[in-house]
């Protein structure tokens, strides 16, 4: 059994790696601000601190045997509009987070990345090797620390992964998106079903795609956790291991749309909208990289599962 620090586990993510944690048999500590997170998040089980993560150095000490990281801002639109906002957290917390892992001597840290630090792609599937070029704030921040834990593996020894995610989606003990602003395609159709939005926009129906809307690569969140775990497992000193999250494959947003309608039975009317500047026509990630070392491999690929567990968690 391990002591586990997860900084930002009353967010979706952070809280459905929490419990998986605590279902492993492991003792759990979430720090969370509260700003973006919500305390009912937090998984029955798991020590609460509510705090900082420029503080982390009050509560973490050497009992911990990691650090898995998800404390940062995500809203791109928000990241162009307030860049210092996501530099002062995103990477000042995570230095000071990563100063106060070095004064407790804990070794190992789990880093929620993300695609953004791509960029629009040179091809697809985007693969670990591929440019890094992001086109926000919010990527550009997550690129900085992903260097930042580079240098900390190659100057003091730490064992480190990150883990970029695509698009996560569904829910997982009773834990789900609840972004406010919601910006994500799921939960936003799943809204206009439920009847809290009339219709969902399609920015764009003339893309180079099957059926001429954007196709992304969707995750389960608890297919997402389970690398997480695995990524504790598989953290070596001195490494700095970085390995995308996805399905492998992808699927259209009229592909999401009928989805919920097929799974929900309710009507979703659709605008269809211009396209957004910057949209990629298809964002769709190589996970070889975690098959082969960290022995990962998505339980819940298909879009069905996805979305019901998602609508369960939005009827709750």
């Amino acid at each position: 059994m391990g002591k586990y620090l997860v900084t930002g586990g009353a967010g979706y993510v952070g809280s459905v790696v929490a419990q998986h944690l605590l279902e492993a048999d492991h003792e759990v500590t979430v720090l969370d601000n509260l700003s973006t997170g919500f305390r009912s998040g937090v998984p029955d089980g798991a020590a609460f601190i509510e705090g900082d993560l420029r503080d982390a150095a009050k509560w973490l000490d050497a009992s911990y045997d990691a650090v898995l990281h998800f404390a940062a801002f995500s809203q791109v639109g928000e990241s162009v509009a307030r860049p210092e906002k996501y530099w002062e957290n995103n990477v000042g917390g995570t230095m000071a987070l990563l100063a106060a892992m070095r004064a407790a001597g804990v070794g190992t840290l789990v880093f929620s990345s993300t695609a953004a630090t791509y960029g629009e792609p040179v091809h697809t599937p985007i693969t670990e090797t591929d440019p890094t070029a992001p086109t926000s704030p919010y990527g550009a921040t997550k690129l900085a620390v992903d260097h930042m834990i580079g240098g900390a593996a190659a100057a003091h020894g730490l064992a480190a992964v990150s883990l970029r995610y695509f698009n996560v989606a569904g829910a997982y003990g009773g834990c789900g998106e609840r972004h406010d602003p919601e910006s994500h395609l799921i939960p936003l159709v799943l809204q206009v079903a439920r009847g809290k939005r009339e219709a969902i926009s399609v920015y764009g129906d003339d893309y180079p795609t099957p059926d001429g809307t954007c196709v992304r690569d969707y995750i389960h969140v608890a297919d997402l956790a389970e690398a997480h775990l695995l990524a504790l497992a598989a953290a070596k000193p001195g490494e700095h291991l970085i390995c995308n999250l996805g399905n492998g494959n992808g699927f259209s947003v009229r592909e999401v749309i009928e989805t919920v309608r097929r799974v929900t039975g309710h009507p979703v009317p659709e605008i269809t909208a211009p396209r957004r500047p910057g949209d990629p026509a298809v964002l769709v990630a190589s996970a070889r990289t975690a098959r082969d070392r960290l022995g990962w491999h998505p339980r819940r690929p298909d879009l069905t599962t996805i979305v019901a567990d998602a609508w369960t968690f939005a009827n709750r």
